[in-house]
């Protein structure tokens, strides 16, 4: 397993618990440049009720305030939307490591073309776990990603 799948599991178990909550299986994580997990989170837009809470806030959130980002990585389980990819910008993070961009490319583009590396794992237990979501619960998904 590379360095950037473990960095995944950490995710991927955040997207399950966010599932087990009743919420979107979408998980994100950031890590130091050695591989320490500095904080953790998964998407609570269903249990909290607010539209902000997507995975990458989450474990933006929980990670405290940092001096800088720059050096850290952003791992997420789905190409993060429009506004985590603004935070991503915002705040400077030079690495974002996706665990899928099939179901959704969100600003994955944008992100590169502005020097974000990104790394797409292209991860089949990303794309199951949250294809399985939409199939069930398609109405949540698509107010979650804005659409009508």
């Amino acid at each position: 397993m590379s360095e950037y799948e473990a960095m995944l599991a950490a995710a991927i178990k955040e997207a399950r618990q966010g599932l087990a909550e009743g919420g979107i299986p979408i998980g994100a994580a950031i890590f130091d440049q050695s591989g320490k997990l500095i904080g953790a989170g998964h998407n609570r837009r269903v249990q909290h009720g607010d539209p902000s809470a997507h995975g990458e806030t989450d474990a933006f959130r929980n990670a405290g305030r940092q001096r800088s980002y720059r050096n850290l990585i952003m791992v997420t389980t789905l190409a993060p939307c429009w506004y985590c990819s603004g935070l991503i910008r915002q705040f400077g993070f030079r690495t974002v490591v996706v665990g899928e961009s099939r179901t959704f490319q969100g600003g994955v583009e944008w992100l590169r073309s502005n020097g974000v590396e990104i790394v797409d794992l292209d991860n089949m237990d990303c794309v199951t776990l949250l294809g399985d979501y939409i199939r069930a619960h398609p109405e949540i998904w698509n107010e979650d990603i804005g659409e009508e």
